[in-house]
C-alpha cells in the first residue's frame, strides 16, 4: 500500500488512553513530531535551591533532581526547599519513566507577576495540576512509530481530561478513534490484520478469542498469507517471463505443476475459511436461540442460563410476546442467548409479531434450544415447531432438544423426540427434508426443581468445544472482511484449476493468479483503499 511509505502527517495526536472513571491510574497517550515539545511545557521537575545544598554529597550537588533523591531515600520532595524546573524531554532516554509534575505553564507566569518574591523562593505549588510519571519513547521504536509520550496520572475523570485539555492546548490535537493504531499501520509497524487483532484483544470476552487474538497479532495470519502470496507471486512471475522469453523458459509441462501448486493452495485456503468460520462463532459469542410453544418453559430456560430473573415467568401462555436478548457464559463459551415469543397460530397482532420475530432469530441462530413440555405430550405446535428446526439443522446448525418438567408425569418419551425429527416439511417448498434423528441432542431436565440443568451446560460445551480447534493450532481469520477476502482468493485459485482443465492458454493463469494475489494482500493491507482503512480503525476506541 502507498500509505506505507509515506511520510506521517505532521498532526500531533493525544487522547486518554484508558477508562475514563475513577480508579488508581490514568493515561495520557501523545504522540507525533511535536509531543516531546508538549511534554515539555507542561512537564517539571523539582530541583535542590542552592543554599540547601549539603557539602559531601553527589547527589544534592547544585541543579541536582530531587526525584532522584527521594527515590533514594523513600520520601517525597518538599515545597519548602525544592522549586519546580523546566526539563527537555526529548533529552530523556528512550524507554524510560520519570517522576515529576504536570502544570498550568499560564497559572505560572500569572502568579509570578502578581506576587513580588524571587524565583528563587517560588515553588510554583499553585500551578501543580498532578504528580506524575511520564514515560518516554523515541522514533521508530514506539507504539506508533513516532516519538510519543504516556502521562500517567491519578485516575479520575476530572484530573485526566484537565491533563488531556492542557496537552491539547499546548500543541496536539484529539486523536480520532484507532489513530494510533492506524499510525502504527501507516508507519509498517504492523499490517492490517494485525491492528485487527489488537481491536480483537482488546474486545474478547473468551479465552479462545484471547488466544486467537494474540496469535494474530504475532503474525500468525499475516505470515500465512505471505506465504501464500509468494507462492502465488512466483509462479506468476514465471508465466510472465516464459511469455517475454520463450527461448530461455519452457512452459512444457508447467500446466501440470501449476495446477498440483493450486490445488494444494485452494485446500489451504478452504481450511484457513472454515475454521475462521467456526473460530468467529466461538470468538464472537454463540447465537442461541430458545423456541418451543407457549408455556412450554423458555423464559424459565433463560433465567436459570442468565442466572436472574431476566424474563417473566407465569402460568400464563404467551406471556413473551418479544425476543429477549442477554449474554451469559457457559464454561469457555459465551451464548448470546435470545428468548422468543411462543410459536404458534394466534389472532393477537402483537403475538403474531412476536412469532415472526421468533422464526426469523432461528435463521440467525448457531444454536437453537427448542423446549418441549413433557407433561403434555407432543402437541402439533411442537410438530410446526420441528418441521421449521429440522430445516435448520439441514442447512448446518446445531440444536439440542430440552424435555422440560421432569418432575410432572412424563407423556415423552426419547422415541416421541426421534420422531418429531423423523421427517419434517420445510415451509417454503413443501418438500420433504429428512433429518438423522437419531443423533438429536435431547435433555431431560425440571426448570422448576433445578435438576438435569448441569447435562445441558455439558452438552453446550462438548458441541462447541474451543479446545478441540485450539488444539488443531490453525489459523484463524479473525473477521467476515478477512473470509470475504480468502474466498475471493480461493474462487480465483479455482478457476485458474478449470482454466487448465479446459486447457487454456497461459496468460488467461495470470490474470486469476493476479487477482488472487490482490485479494490475500487485502488481508495484510497491501492492497486496501483508504476509504476502508478509515472504516476500519474509526471502529477502534478512542486512545487505541
Amino acid at each position: 500500500m502507498a500509505d506505507h511509505l509515506r511520510v506521517l502527517g505532521g498532526d500531533t495526536i493525544a487522547a486518554v488512553a484508558t477508562a475514563l472513571t475513577e480508579s488508581g491510574i490514568g493515561i495520557i497517550r501523545v504522540s507525533g513530531p511535536d509531543a516531546f515539545a508538549v511534554g515539555s511545557s507542561l512537564f517539571r521537575i523539582r530541583k535542590r535551591r542552592d543554599n540547601e545544598n549539603k557539602s559531601g554529597s553527589s547527589l544534592s550537588s547544585a541543579g541536582s533532581d530531587v526525584d532522584a533523591l527521594d527515590a533514594a531515600s523513600g520520601k517525597t520532595a518538599s515545597a519548602e526547599y525544592a522549586s519546580l524546573e523546566y526539563k527537555d524531554v526529548s533529552t530523556y532516554p528512550a524507554n524510560t519513566i520519570h517522576f515529576g509534575y504536570i502544570v498550568d505553564p499560564d497559572l505560572i507566569s500569572e502568579e509570578k507577576k502578581s506576587m513580588q518574591v524571587q524565583k528563587s523562593d517560588f515553588s510554583d505549588n499553585e500551578a501543580i495540576v498532578d504528580e506524575v510519571l511520564l514515560a518516554v519513547y523515541h522514533h521508530p521504536h514506539s507504539y506508533t512509530t513516532e516519538d510519543t509520550i504516556e502521562i500517567n496520572t491519578h485516575g479520575g475523570p476530572y484530573v485526566m481530561n484537565k491533563v488531556l485539555s492542557l496537552v491539547l492546548a499546548h500543541g496536539a490535537r484529539l486523536a480520532e478513534p484507532g489513530e494510533f493504531t492506524k499510525r502504527a499501520f501507516l508507519g509498517g509497524r504492523i499490517d492490517l490484520s494485525k491492528a485487527e487483532a489488537v481491536m480483537d484483544l482488546i474486545s474478547s470476552q473468551n479465552e479462545f478469542a484471547r488466544k486467537t487474538a494474540v496469535a494474530q497479532l504475532e503474525g500468525s495470519v499475516s505470515d500465512k498469507v505471505k506465504e501464500i502470496r509468494e507462492k502465488i507471486l512466483y509462479q506468476n512471475a514465471y508465466i510472465e517471463s516464459a511469455l517475454d522469453d520463450p527461448e530461455n523458459y519452457d512452459l512444457t509441462g508447467f500446466p501440470e505443476k501449476l495446477r498440483a501448486v493450486c490445488t494444494d493452495l485452494s485446500r489451504q485456503l478452504e481450511e484457513m475459511i472454515s475454521y475462521g468460520k467456526s473460530g468467529r462463532v466461538l470468538k464472537n459469542g454463540i447465537k442461541t436461540v430458545i423456541v418451543g410453544k407457549p408455556n412450554a418453559g423458555k423464559s424459565s430456560l433463560m433465567n436459570y442460563l442468565a442466572g436472574e430473573e431476566r424474563a417473566i415467568v407465569t402460568d400464563v401462555a404467551g406471556t413473551t410476546r418479544d425476543t429477549l436478548e442477554e449474554d451469559v457464559r457457559i464454561g469457555g463459551v459465551v451464548l448470546r442467548l435470545i428468548d422468543t415469543a411462543g410459536i404458534h397460530e394466534t389472532q393477537d397482532e402483537v403475538e403474531k409479531i412476536g412469532v415472526s420475530r421468533a422464526k426469523k432469530a432461528m435463521d440467525d441462530a448457531d444454536l437453537i434450544l427448542f423446549v418441549l413440555d413433557s407433561s403434555t405430550g407432543i402437541s402439533e405446535e411442537d410438530h410446526e415447531i420441528a418441521r421449521i428446526v429440522s430445516s435448520k439443522i439441514k442447512e448446518g446448525k446445531r440444536c439440542i432438544v430440552v424435555q422440560n418438567k421432569s418432575d410432572l408425569p412424563a407423556r415423552i418419551s426419547s422415541e416421541d423426540i426421534f420422531d418429531l425429527f423423523r421427517t419434517g416439511t420445510v415451509e417454503k417448498d413443501k418438500k420433504d427434508v429428512v433429518v438423522n434423528y437419531r443423533k438429536i441432542r435431547y435433555i431431560t431436565c425440571s426448570l422448576t426443581e433445578k435438576k438435569g440443568l448441569d447435562s445441558l451446560r455439558d452438552e453446550i460445551e462438548r458441541m462447541f468445544s474451543a479446545g478441540e480447534l485450539s488444539q488443531k493450532n490453525e489459523v484463524f481469520l479473525s473477521n467476515t472482511r478477512q473470509l470475504q477476502d480468502a474466498q475471493e482468493a480461493l474462487d480465483s485459485l479455482t478457476q485458474v484449476i478449470a482454466s487448465i482443465d479446459k486447457g487454456m492458454s497461459e496468460d488467461f493463469f495470470s490474470i486469476d493468479l493476479m487477482n488472487a494475489y490482490k485479494a490475500l494482500g487485502r488481508i495484510i493491507g497491501e492492497e486496501v483503499e483508504d476509504d476502508l482503512v478509515e472504516e476500519i480503525f474509526s471502529k477502534f476506541c478512542l486512545g487505541k
